[in-house]
C-alpha cells in the first residue's frame, strides 16, 4: 500500500493532482477542499489510499491521515466504493461525517449525490461507531474560499462529474458568482458550489 506521497506539485486540475515522485509524475485523485490546499511548484505530502480493481490501481489522496482513515472506513458501507467515498468527503469534513453518523442525520448524508434515504440509514447502520467522535467546532461542509464567469463552465462539468445534474450544477454556480465575494478561481467556485449544495440538498 502507498500511504502517502511527498513531492514537487506538478499540476492540478478539477478533481486530481500530479505530485512528483522520485522522478515519476503520480496522479492523485483528491477532494476540491484537499487541492485547493496545493501550490504548483511547491512541495506537498499527501496521505494516500491505493485502491486495487482487476483492471485499473487509483491512487486517492487527503489532506491528513485522518482524512484517509475515514475515507477507507466508510468503503466498508455496502454500496460505498472509493468515488462515493471521496464524493462524501467533498461534501463535508470528517467531523461532519462523525457528526451525521452518530446523530443520524439522514438529510445531511443525503446531501450527498447518490445517497438516498435507503443508502443513508444503511449508511448510520453499518458504521455504527466506527468513525469515532467528532472533535467540536469544526464545520460540517468545506468552508467557501474566495469566481469568475469564463470559469463556470469548467466547474458546473466537475460537479455534474460528482453526480449532480447539469441544472442543478449550473443553478449551484449562478448563486456562488453572484455574490458580492465571489472567488474568481476554480477550485474557489467548487468549493463555494459544494457548500451551497450540500446546505440545500439535489433539488
Amino acid at each position: 500500500m502507498i500511504a502517502s506521497v511527498t513531492g514537487e506539485v506538478e499540476a492540478v486540475g478539477l478533481d486530481h493532482a500530479v505530485v512528483r515522485v522520485g522522478g515519476v509524475g503520480m496522479l492523485v485523485h483528491a477532494t476540491p477542499t484537499t487541492l485547493t490546499g496545493l501550490v504548483v511548484g511547491r512541495q506537498s505530502r499527501l496521505a494516500t489510499s491505493l485502491v486495487v480493481r482487476e483492471d485499473s490501481l487509483t491512487l486517492f489522496g487527503f489532506a491528513d491521515d485522518d482524512e484517509r482513515t475515514v475515507f477507507e472506513t466508510l468503503q466498508g458501507v455496502s454500496g460505498v466504493g472509493p468515488r462515493l467515498a471521496l464524493a462524501m468527503l467533498a461534501v463535508h469534513t470528517p467531523d461532519g461525517l462523525r457528526r451525521a453518523v452518530a446523530g443520524e442525520d439522514l438529510a445531511a448524508l443525503q446531501r450527498v449525490p447518490g445517497i438516498g434515504k435507503k443508502g443513508a440509514q444503511r449508511i448510520v447502520l453499518e458504521l455504527g461507531e466506527k468513525l469515532g467522535a467528532p472533535a467540536d467546532g469544526v464545520p460540517t461542509v468545506a468552508a467557501v474560499a474566495p469566481a469568475g464567469q469564463e470559469r463556470a463552465p469548467e466547474v458546473v462539468e466537475a460537479l455534474v462529474q460528482l453526480g449532480w445534474t447539469e441544472k442543478v450544477a449550473a443553478t449551484a454556480v449562478e448563486t456562488v458568482l453572484g455574490a458580492d465575494d465571489a472567488p474568481s478561481e476554480v477550485p474557489a467556485i467548487l468549493r463555494g458550489a459544494l457548500q451551497h449544495l450540500g446546505g440545500h440538498g439535489r433539488g
